[in-house]
């Protein structure tokens, strides 16, 4: 991967440039894999004419210098790298044959059914089966099972302290991790047999997780379909930890049987590596967690010099990760772009506190650029959690987060600037009980003095969090508020904690926000150049001290001297985020603003001059226009 030294989006909030280090690989060897080869074996000696069979083969006798080719096949294997690379001309390479499509399943396809039998399906004693029930019987096969049974084992892996059982639906926490596919989809996990009655497309595991029992969907026949169960946590981890240099491009890894975090252990794992580039990557349908980068988990001890990240996430899609998309424990220098994260958290565990498209801790001199990261599920598009320095989020697209209380969420860090800017921030439900919404009605609620925690839904959220710079993003659709931050007062061991103070919001662009546009916990914090649009009464709001202040533009700038240069606007937004296609109409010019001394870029990442307007795309004008906003960069 090329980059140039004037790269603008590139340049970290403390004025350095992100410290790249890839260099044109030079391989001595290639080893050949291809199943689909009559004559291939693993005694073979890798060449095309005479390919190994199996990929983690090839992953045994790999040494620095030497690219691994997959043909094209299905490979139901884990693939476990023995050795590193030694520097970034000297990387170990796993990646597709020519382009061509290869996928590593943690699953095996099941073709043995027999019906079930001897079971009660109905919820009460007595009960009437149902007409037309079919349920199927599947003995899992124990030499598919050798090391790792899934079925056997709960979702929650061994940290639990951390849980607030009083406030979680524990079901999906202690469902099994075996996963059931008919045709590449998955079926539902059911806790008990007889929910099977009231589902279809379900299935159930036995006590000792030897026998799984399926209902398929219009009670079919599973003969007419590809049935596939898990019997693997991961697709690509090597068993030895801290290798380095070591490339995945082009493959396909999917159904890895991996519980819910932490530890952090992803259907493709660094396993604490460092300087691994992984591009043009699919991974699908991981039970929990789709990449780990990091350090695995707070109870790994560091040692002296251990290098912790430097690696390259790029042009990846990551669909449908049961709790978290990307994990890095203590990941520095990691490089983020370009990728599709969608369909996070389905298996609604955000309250493992480790949930979300891209989940780190610890973050430093990272950057994190042009990815869509969208249809998130409970959970935050992206948490930085802890102790983050000099990161920057930049020229991403944040969208539609079902039953989430935020997109991104920056907690407890306060030691040097972070920067967001430039991103398209849009669409959060909120994650609340409904009912508990406190209704007031006539006058009720005018004299109330504090601010109501029984309702959410945030573009940005802080918690304990200073010296966030938040600069030229498009904010919009927010059940709640655009940016919203608290005081951590008790917490301040170990950086635990915050005053939420010294952060800037600058140039930003306040779209439909359901209660306010900012909310601050008090006035020690910097607002200017933003422009508002389609806003409800109080949407400028401070919090403390008591009462709090709920204000419109002009008493926001006479009473808090906040957004001299703000302003209000005449807006319609909408965007298709299917096809990330975006129509504004703008009813006026938008007022030139004072271009932010750190953000020399627009959406795009074209450089702009002294001046602009606010938001991300500073060409915006009078009048309507629609373009895409995928700001990914699809090759080299």
């Amino acid at each position: 991967m090329a980059y140039c030294d004037n790269d603008l989006t590139a340049i970290l909030p403390d004025g350095r440039m992100f410290e790249f280090w890839e260099a044109e690989p030079v391989f001595e060897r290639e080893i050949h894999v291809d199943n689909q080869n009559p004559v291939a074996s693993d005694e073979n000696d890798g060449t095309i004419e005479r390919p190994l069979k199996t990929i983690n083969a090839a992953a045994q006798i790999a040494t620095p210098g030497t690219r691994v080719l997959i043909h094209r096949g299905i490979y139901r294997e884990t693939v476990q790298p023995a050795m590193g690379g030694l520097g970034p001309d000297k990387m170990i390479s796993y990646e597709a044959y020519q382009g061509e499509e290869v996928i590593i399943k943690a699953s095996v396809e099941v073709m043995d059914f027999k019906p079930s039998v001897g079971w009660r399906v109905a919820r009460g004693f007595g009960g009437r089966t149902p007409d037309g029930l079919r349920i199927w019987e599947i003995e899992l096969n124990p030499e598919d099972l050798k090391g790792y049974n899934p079925f056997c084992a709960v979702n929650i892996l061994h940290d639990r302290l951390f849980i607030e059982y009083d406030k979680t639906d524990m079901t999906p926490y202690l469902n099994r991790r075996g996963m059931v596919f008919v045709d590449g989809k998955p079926m539902k996990q059911v806790p008990l047999y007889y929910m099977l009655a009231e589902h279809e497309n379900s299935y159930w595991v036995e006590a000792n997780g030897q026998k799984v029992h399926i209902r398929l969907a219009g009670d079919d026949d599973p003969r007419n379909h590809t049935i596939e169960l898990t019997n693997r946590e991961q697709c690509f981890a090597p068993k030895v930890p801290f290798l380095s240099y070591i490339r995945v491009k082009g493959l396909t890894l999917a159904h890895a049987a991996t519980g819910a975090p932490v530890p952090q252990r992803g259907s493709l794992s660094l396993n604490r590596g460092h300087h691994w580039i992984i591009e043009d990557c699919t991974i699908d349908w991981s039970n929990a967690t789709g990449i780990d980068c990091g350090n695995e988990c707070w109870h790994r001890t560091i040692s002296d010099g251990q290098i912790i990240g430097h690696s390259v996430i790029r042009r990846c899609t990551i669909k449908d990760a049961g709790v978290c998309g990307i994990a890095g424990l203590g990941a520095r220098n990691m490089l983020i772009e370009d990728n599709l994260i969608v369909g996070t958290g389905w298996q609604r565990m955000e309250l493992s506190w480790e949930a979300a498209g891209i989940k780190f801790h610890h973050c430093a001199n990272s950057l994190i650029r042009r990815n869509v990261i969208k249809d998130c599920y409970g959970c935050d598009a992206l948490w930085l959690d802890v102790g983050n320095d000099n990161n920057r989020i930049t020229s991403n697209v944040f969208l539609n987060g079902v039953d989430s209380r935020e997109h991104i969420f920056i907690e407890c860090t306060r030691d040097s600037e972070n920067l967001i800017d430039n991103n398209v921030i849009w669409g959060v439900d909120g994650r609340y009980d409904k009912n508990a919404v406190p209704v007031f009605k006539g006058s009720s609620g005018w004299y109330r003095t504090t601010e109501s925690e029984a309702t959410n839904g945030y573009g940005i959220y802080l918690e304990g969090t200073d010296r966030l710079r938040i600069v030229n993003n498009l904010i919009g659709r927010c059940n709640k508020a655009g940016y919203f931050a608290k005081v951590v007062a008790f917490r301040l061991h170990p950086k635990r904690g915050g005053t939420s103070r010294e952060n800037k919001l600058f140039n930003n662009l306040f779209y439909e926000c359901g209660e306010a546009a900012i909310i601050l916990p008090n006035e020690h914090n910097a607002v200017d150049g933003n422009v508002y649009a389609k806003m409800p009464p109080g949407y400028l709001r401070v919090m403390y001290p008591e009462p709090e202040m709920c204000l419109d533009l002009a008493t926001w700038q006479e009473f808090c001297g906040f957004d001299m240069a703000g302003c209000t606007c005449d807006l319609e937004i909408s965007i298709d985020s299917d096809n990330l296609i975006m129509e504004i109409r703008v009813g006026q010019d938008l007022p030139a603003v004072k271009t932010d001394e750190k953000v020399p870029t627009d959406f795009f990442g074209s450089e702009v001059g002294a001046q602009r307007v606010a938001g991300p795309f500073a060409g915006l004008k009078a009048g309507s226009m629609r373009f895409s906003i995928d700001p990914r960069k699809k090759s080299d």
